[in-house]
């Protein structure tokens, strides 16, 4: 097969003795071939540069990193099966910028040291052939092995020496280096690439790092590495590929197919392909097991056939997670020793890759994808049994949001819920804008199941969409559960159910009007009871539970007519310490308190609050079906008693489109009242009882009565007194605004003594909304007119216009009627006053306020901005870490309702603070 030369032999036995006594020359078969130490022939296929593809994409980024990795020693390509690496490295070898001859050969698992080293040296001989000059040029001076099992030390010297006197570069390709794993290979690899000297430029392909020290070619620059990620497509190459395979697909189906695939070239590949036959690629793209199909039998055969039987079992169980965790394959696999199989999968490529700084790690998309396929179709029944051995691993591990979704996806229903309802995760769902994934996962929970939890998770569910009544039907099943004889309920479920209570207003069944308001303050102190027999942690965890229990008392008192204490309530709501995670109360807080302030007269504090609330939903960006009505009624009832009705109908349309004013009873009630009253402004008396007919019956008094104040008015528009007062004399309310109404209606019937008798009780009281209070005095001064002293009407009207001046009130003399125009036009007439009434309001008010202050540190931070002064230059300035800084950025655009600094410097000097 080989012959060893003696020291003494001549040319005539077997050639010149040049190389030393152990000089060794390759053998020939009987057709004249090289045979490799084993006795078999060379194959020339394998130095041979395989041809690219129909279709390849000529990636210039990629090319022209190979060219700058082959001005050094060593450039390592490594990447999963289909990456693209033989196609790039044969692909720069035709087009690319080599700095010298390519020699190529391609590895197979069978090649032994010998073998490996064999290729290697007539590599060099086919490829440099050319020389005419050179030692590396003659074969006899380095040798080939002996052996097949192993090299001699000597013919590695002799190839250095070869290769460090070349009169030019010379680049080796070893292709696959992953399927020769011994260890001598690596071994005499190191060697050479210590001692050839700098004219050797070699290029490693391989799946897996090779066994090379690359720690030290790393700090010794030595080694360019390309990896997996390197490789993957972007969609320009993508959509470069697929016009190569005939496709022009859309960008939204590249970009779709790219991210389905990570970019994987053999996904894409084969995703053409299967493309191209189907005759729909943006159908295919859109389909769930076409691209499976696809790529199915590659990563079954290339992947997971290839892996012991231990491995293949584990990635099985364990593909029915977004991440994997040691601890939890083992608990999924009741193995221990899942972190070294995992280690040794995300090494050797194998569509496993490492999260950075965690122990965690990810299945590429489609490997997933497929490894879930083959669970169903191999273990059927198995899948929901692993769900629910993972959620409890999840629970266990504290990542609750984790173990809801894998008990959803086994079918645990109470589980879930009962883990969702002692993490107090109900407060989240109604909190916080970005808990649709929680909404969705507990909607496919069925109605029936039985406990507690899942009765208060589906009213919670109900209440997130403003269905009060459904919430209260949940609410009462799950009474059934907690509090029959013999359970003992959690603390955390009797709190969810108290807050529940509370926020639907369960309250109102038993009791309404002041005693409604007594019991939703009962309740409140209630979950107050319940929150501190928690422990503090947990309550700390969760600071939106004491939002949402300011929130759900205002709510109620708002509905009984208390305004300033609702607008107290629905203050402490917005400054609760919890804004960071409850933008969706904050947002419905800051509405509800603009409608409470626009009802009560201040109009200009309403008309800041609407569009602060307004201004945290687009922030926060809060869905619509989320977003509350409130802030844009209460910017319409601003622009109504300004005597701008084409704004308050402009305010009036999105306020309706939005889910809680077409289901909360007082947003119902504000809305067609003031439709009404728009109505009867436009001169269409007619259609005004219209919006108030459409409203359902309603059991709580104060709304009534503002729909019976209503009623009343379009009752007066018509001239019929006797209906203005009926109406008023059937409300169930006795508050100040029906008070003032029905003394209107009798001014106007000419029962005059009778209306200031009404209105003596109220007179000159601050309880009273500002309408009202300016409706007072202008009752007053009509009921003057007649025989009274001018000089007392005249005194009387200027009070009522200094009492609605500074808020810009203008309907409540819009309203008064005709006798009002004749004493404003009279020679005697306040000047002036005609003018203001019907001028134009302002679209904003010059003095907005601010509902919580901003601390001294953010108002220095704010002056900086003015500044225009960057994050670190105001660290820098106020001697403060950069995150603190940035700290104090978030709490003044969350207090001024803003989320750019241009925006938070122009509020600023509106709420002059600069």
């Amino acid at each position: 097969m080989v012959r060893i030369l003696p020291a003494r032999a001549t040319a005539a036995e077997g050639g010149e003795n040049e190389g030393g006594e152990n000089t060794v020359v390759p053998s020939f078969g009987a057709a004249g071939a090289p045979l490799d130490p084993s006795g078999d022939p060379l194959l020339a296929a394998k130095f041979s540069v395989p041809a690219v593809a129909r279709g390849f994409v000529r990636r210039k980024r990629l090319l022209d990193r190979l060219t700058d990795g082959t001005s050094g020693p060593l450039t390592l390509v490594t990447g999963p099966a289909g990456a693209g690496k033989t196609t790039l490295v044969s692909s720069w070898t035709r087009w690319g910028k080599a700095p010298g001859p390519v020699v190529w050969v391609t590895l197979d698992s069978g090649d032994t040291p010998g073998v490996f080293w064999t290729y290697v040296v007539d590599a060099f001989r086919r490829g440099l052939a050319g020389f005419q000059r050179g030692p590396i040029g003659l074969t006899g001076d380095i040798g080939t092995p002996v052996s097949a099992g192993s090299v001699d030390h000597s013919l590695l010297v002799r190839l250095c020496s070869a290769l460090e006197r070349l009169p030019e570069p010379v680049v080796l390709v070893l292709d696959g280096l992953d399927k020769v794993p011994d260890r001598e290979v690596a071994s005499g690899l190191e060697f050479v690439l210590d001692h050839a000297g700098p004219r050797l430029r070699l290029v490693l392909t391989s799946r897996v790092d090779p066994p090379l020290p690359l720690h030290r070619y790393r700090t010794e620059d030595r080694v360019y590495e390309i990896r997996g990620g390197d490789l993957a497509f972007t969609p320009h190459e993508a959509a470069v590929l697929l016009r190569g395979h005939g496709l022009v697909p859309g960008a939204e189906t590249v970009g779709a197919l790219t991210g389905r695939t990570e970019g994987w070239a053999a996904g894409l590949r084969l995703c053409a392909l299967a493309m191209r036959e189907s005759g729909d690629a943006d159908g295919f793209v859109r389909s769930f097991s076409a691209s499976e199909h696809a790529v199915a039998d590659y990563l079954l055969a290339e992947i997971l056939d290839a892996q012991p039987a231990a491995t293949r079992e584990l990635l099985l169980r364990v593909s029915i997670l977004d991440r994997v965790h040691p601890d939890l394959a083992n608990a999924l696999t009741g193995r221990e020793d899942a972190e070294l199989i995992l280690t040794r999968l995300t090494r050797a490529n194998a569509f496993v890759e490492p999260i950075a700084d965690t122990r965690w790690c990810r299945f590429h998309t489609l490997f997933a994808e497929v490894l879930h396929a083959h669970l169903r179709s191999r273990r059927p029944g198995l899948e929901p049994k692993l769900h629910r051995r993972a959620a409890r691993w999840f629970t266990d591990a504290g990542q609750i949001t984790d173990a809801l979704a894998h008990a959803a996806a086994g079918g645990d229903w109470r589980y879930g819920a009962t883990v969702a309802v002692q993490h107090l995760m109900v407060g989240r769902l109604l909190a916080d804008p970005g808990a649709e994934g929680l909404d969705r996962l507990f909607s496919r929970m069925p109605p029936d199941v039985p406990g507690a939890e899942p009765a208060l998770i589906a009213g919670a569910r109900d209440l997130s969409r403003h269905d009060s009544a459904g919430c209260r039907a949940h609410l009462a099943r799950a009474e059934h559960h907690l509090y029959r004889r013999g359970a003992r309920p959690t603390p955390e479920a009797r709190l969810t159910h108290a807050l529940l209570r509370l926020l639907s207003g369960s309250y109102e069944q038993r009791h309404t009007g002041a005693d409604g308001a007594a019991a939703a303050e009962e309740a409140a102190q209630h979950v107050g009871e319940l929150m501190g027999r928690l422990p503090p942690f947990r309550i700390k965890e969760h600071p939106e539970i004491e939002a949402l229990r300011h929130h759900g008392l205002a709510c109620a008192l708002l509905k009984s007519g208390r305004l300033d204490d609702a607008r107290t309530a629905f203050a402490e709501a917005v400054r609760a310490r919890a804004a960071e995670v409850t933008p969706l109360v904050r947002h419905q807080c800051l509405g509800q308190l603009a409608l409470a302030e626009a009802i009560d007269g201040a109009l200009t504090v309403a008309a800041d609050h609407a569009r602060c609330s307004l201004g945290v939903a687009d922030q926060h960006r809060i869905p619509e079906p989320r977003r509350s009505g409130a802030g844009h009624l209460a910017l319409a009832i601003v622009a109504f008693e300004r005597g701008d009705v084409r704004a308050a109908i402009h305010h009036l349309d999105p306020a309706e489109a939005l889910p809680d004013t077409r289901d909360d009873p007082m947003l119902m009630t504000e809305t067609a009242v003031l439709w009404s009253r728009v109505e009867l402004a436009r001169g269409r008396r007619s259609a005004a009882l219209g919006p108030l007919d459409a409203l359902g019956p309603t059991p709580l008094p104060w709304p009534a009565e503002r729909r019976a104040v209503a009623r009343s008015a379009v009752a007066l528009a018509r001239g019929d007194h006797a209906t203005a007062i009926s109406v008023l004399d059937g409300a169930a309310s006795g508050g100040p605004s029906r008070t003032v109404a029905l003394a209107l209606a009798h001014l106007s019937a000419g029962h005059t003594e009778a209306a200031l008798r009404l209105v003596a009780p109220i007179d000159g009281s601050s309880g009273p909304p500002l309408p009202d209070r300016v409706r007072i005095l202008l009752l007053r001064t009509h009921a003057t007119m007649p025989d009274g002293d001018p000089a007392v009407t005249r005194a009387l009207l200027a009070q009522a216009l200094d009492a609605a001046r500074p808020e810009q009130l203008r309907q409540p003399f819009t309203e008064a009627g005709p006798w009002l125009r004749h004493l404003l036009h009279r020679p005697d007439g306040p000047l002036g006053v005609h003018a203001w009434l019907t001028a134009r309001p302002p679209d904003r008010q010059d003095n907005p306020i601010l509902i919580e202050p901003l601390s001294g540190r953010e108002r220095e931070v704010l002056a900086h901005l003015e500044q225009m002064m960057s994050t670190d230059e105001i660290a820098a300035a106020l001697h403060l870490s950069v995150n603190t800084v940035k700290t104090h950025l978030r709490g003044l655009y969350r207090k001024l309702c803003v989320s750019r600094r241009r925006e938070a410097v122009e509020r600023g000097r509106e709420l002059r603070l600069l």
